[in-house]
C-alpha cells in the first residue's frame, strides 16, 4: 500500500475512534441539592420518641414486654389529581409538588375502574402516593405537627375519631402550600392531599395516645 492511501485513511480511523469513546463526555444533570447527614443522626421525633414516650406509654397502659408499646409504622400521603385525565401536566406538577414535601419521588396511582360519566378508562393515572418509613417518616411527622397545620386556614385541630379501629389514623389537608417546601410563587395550583399515619398500636385509644405525645392537637 503506498504512503499516499495510508494518509487517506488515517482520519477516517482517528474519527471511528472518537466516535466510540474519545468524544467529549456528557456531564450529569444537576440533582437536588441535599445537606449532608452525620453518622449519627438521628430525627428530633425519633429521638425523643425513644427517650419521652416510650417509657411515658408503658408507665400509662402498664405493658409487661417492650414490643407491645406502639410506634409508629409507616405514613403514607396521597394525593388525588382528578384533572390528571385530561393533561398529563397536571400529574407531573403534583408528582414534583409530593416529591418536595415527602423528600421521597411518589408513584403514580391508577383508577381500578372505568366510570363513563367521567371519561374515565381503567388504568388511567389519577394521582400520586408516597410511603414513608424509617427516618425519614419522623422528619415528615415533624413538620407536619409544628410547621404545616399551625399554617392551614382556620384550623381548630384534628378529629379524633378518625381512626380506623385498628391503631391508623386518616387526616386530609386542603391546600399542599402549607408546608415549608412549597415556594407559593412558583405554584401552578393547589392541591389536597391525605395523610394516612399507621401504628402498631391495637385499640384506637393507644393509637391516640402516642399521637398526642408526638403533639397531634387533637379538637377536645
Amino acid at each position: 500500500m503506498s504512503d499516499t492511501a495510508q494518509n487517506e485513511r488515517a482520519p477516517k480511523a482517528e474519527k471511528g475512534q472518537k466516535a466510540k469513546g474519545g468524544g467529549k463526555a456528557k456531564e450529569a444533570a444537576p440533582g437536588r441539592p441535599r445537606t449532608p447527614k452525620p453518622a449519627d443522626y438521628v430525627p428530633r421525633m425519633k429521638q425523643r420518641y425513644l427517650s419521652e414516650i416510650r417509657p411515658r406509654l408503658k408507665e400509662q397502659f402498664k405493658y409487661t414486654n417492650e414490643m407491645q408499646i406502639p410506634r409508629l409504622d409507616k405514613i403514607v400521603i396521597n394525593m388525588g389529581v382528578g384533572e390528571a385525565t385530561q393533561d398529563s401536566k397536571k400529574l407531573t406538577s403534583a408528582i414534583e409538588a409530593l416529591t418536595a414535601i415527602a423528600g421521597q419521588k411518589p408513584v403514580a396511582t391508577k383508577a381500578r375502574k372505568s366510570i363513563a360519566a367521567f371519561k374515565l378508562r381503567e388504568g388511567m393515572n389519577v394521582g400520586c402516593k408516597v410511603t414513608l418509613r424509617k427516618d425519614q417518616m419522623y422528619e415528615f411527622l415533624d413538620r407536619l405537627v409544628t410547621i404545616a397545620l399551625p399554617r392551614v386556614k382556620d384550623f381548630r385541630g384534628l378529629n379524633g375519631r378518625s381512626f380506623d379501629g385498628r391503631g391508623n389514623y386518616a387526616m386530609g389537608i386542603k391546600e399542599h402550600i402549607v408546608f415549608p417546601e412549597i415556594n407559593y410563587d412558583q405554584i401552578d395550583q393547589i392541591w389536597g392531599m391525605d395523610i394516612v399515619v399507621c401504628t402498631t398500636a391495637r385499640s384506637d385509644e393507644e393509637a391516640k395516645a402516642l399521637l398526642k405525645e408526638f403533639d397531634f392537637p387533637f379538637r377536645n
